[in-house]
């Protein structure tokens, strides 16, 4: 059967639909921890609680107590984050369950990769890599305008070689893998005011098994040229 995650939502559906009757129904209204155990549960992904959002005299703040805070809610809360992530849902709902409002973010570098690239290039390769009928993996849209694409580990060693290869210098693009020591934010999390992280490709059945990055890169390193080209 097609699963989804439930308790998000589509940026997009135009990529790699699934059939109603082949979706796990989404739950409206789903808890973060409901959400991260599910992650775990269904994915296989190692989660781990960050910071969340608090308010402070009307004032909505990062937990982390920084007012001037880059990435409010939606960061690590404790230098080794890396040693708390866990495949475990038991794990993950004991400890969501200390903290409900505690974002939910990925650790890259084990279960898989990310590409990360702006917005508007991310939903320009998407559109790409439609037409060239490539097999996508989850890709998430941030409220700070940023996607990341999921690939296989591994990306972070080839990603440099393979924009060369195609004729860009790295330093050029605005194209980050991140791999070992990196992390996303997973849906519903979300970034101070400005909203909540969405699925632009949700995670199904038909994506568990992640591209590599070789796949991917040239629509994605063409459409960060071809954004970078109108600045």
């Amino acid at each position: 059967m097609e699963e989804t995650i439930a308790g998000t939502s589509d940026v997009t559906s135009s990529v790699n639909p699934v059939t109603a009757a082949g979706q796990i129904p989404q739950q409206r209204g789903e808890s973060l921890l409901d959400t991260a155990v599910r992650y775990a549960e269904e994915r296989h992904w190692d989660v781990f609680p960050g910071t969340w959002l608090e308010f402070d005299e009307g004032v909505q703040r990062c937990s982390c107590g920084d007012v001037q805070c880059a990435a409010p809610g939606a960061h690590p809360a404790r230098p080794d984050w890396a040693t708390q992530a866990t495949g475990s849902a038991t794990v993950a709902r004991r400890l969501w369950s200390k903290q409900p409002n505690a974002s939910i973010l990925l650790p890259t570098g084990r279960t898989f990769d990310a590409i990360d690239v702006p917005e508007t290039a991310g939903f320009l390769a998407l559109a790409r890599m439609e037409r060239m009928e490539l097999t996508l993996g989850p890709v998430t849209c941030t409220p700070d305008r940023r996607m990341q694409f999921f690939v296989l580990p591994g990306a972070t060693l080839k990603v440099a070689d393979l924009v060369r290869k195609l004729g860009w210098t790295p330093a050029s693009l605005d194209l980050v893998a991140l791999g070992e020591g990196g992390f996303v934010a997973a849906p519903p999390t979300r970034f101070g005011s400005q909203g909540a992280v969405q699925w632009a490709c949700r995670p199904t059945a038909a994506n568990r098994w992640l591209p590599d990055a070789e796949e991917l890169i040239s629509p994605l390193a063409y459409a960060c040229g071809r954004e970078g080209h109108r600045k």
